[in-house]
């Protein structure tokens, strides 16, 4: 009987994190996953003046700290910050864009590299065909779809294992912004090692689940 009271308990505890953890996790990957993608292929495509300085930076960003971008957007969002009359602070609005700003770069810049690569020969084929650019663009991208979904896996991956900059922007509040990576680090804090494991177990399985189902989606597209 305890023991189910105990379970019971937990499920409250743990089910709106899950689930909070899922939203902010899900629109971060997608709003990165949408904007490097849809920037990255014209960049890998096209040669101008600044794309290599785009590229350098885009590198430099990518491995930037999390907690320093958590510092950033805090400062970006804080009241006396240039979007402080938005209250988005400690909101998980905010951190969905301090996900996403992280996610971004890494989105970015693998698509570059790859589509640099692989894109080349389709657009000569394209060209020679006489597709119009909006035509070459979206070839490329169907072309490229199974690696695409690789990235938006990446980028979900990234975003459900984040800790620094969520703490800082979102404050860790219980039933509004906690997460399930910072229920971790605050149970692992308060000595609880046992639920801390419970949702480490949940953590792994849904990341695991959630890169099951698009690399299947991935192989049977292939077919």
């Amino acid at each position: 009987m305890e023991c189910l009271i105990r379970i019971n308990k937990l499920l409250e505890n743990i089910g709106p994190v899950i689930l909070m953890s899922l939203k902010v996790s899900m629109s971060s990957a997608l709003i990165a996953s949408a904007a490097g993608i849809s920037l990255g292929v014209p960049v890998a495509l096209k040669n101008f003046t600044l794309k290599r300085h785009i590229i350098r930076v885009s590198d430099t960003l990518m491995s930037m700290p999390p907690v320093l971008m958590g510092l950033l957007v805090y400062l970006l969002l804080s009241r006396s910050g240039p979007l402080g009359e938005l209250r988005l602070l400690f909101t998980p609005t905010a951190m969905i864009i301090a996900q996403s700003l992280l996610i971004f770069p890494i989105v970015f810049g693998l698509t570059v590299s790859y589509f640099s690569k692989s894109a080349a020969e389709i657009r000569k084929i394209c060209l020679a065909l006489g597709a119009e650019n909006k035509d070459i663009y979206i070839t490329i991208i169907k072309e490229g779809k199974g690696y695409i979904l690789s990235l938006i896996a990446l980028a979900f991956g990234r975003a459900i294992s984040e800790v620094g900059a969520v703490m800082m922007v979102g404050g860790n509040i219980k039933g509004y912004t906690r997460v399930m990576t910072t229920y971790i680090a605050l149970e692992t804090g308060k000595g609880k090692f046992g639920d801390a494991i419970i949702i480490g177990i949940v953590l792994l399985s849904i990341s695991f689940l959630i890169n099951y189902l698009l690399n299947k989606i991935k192989e049977d597209n292939e077919l």
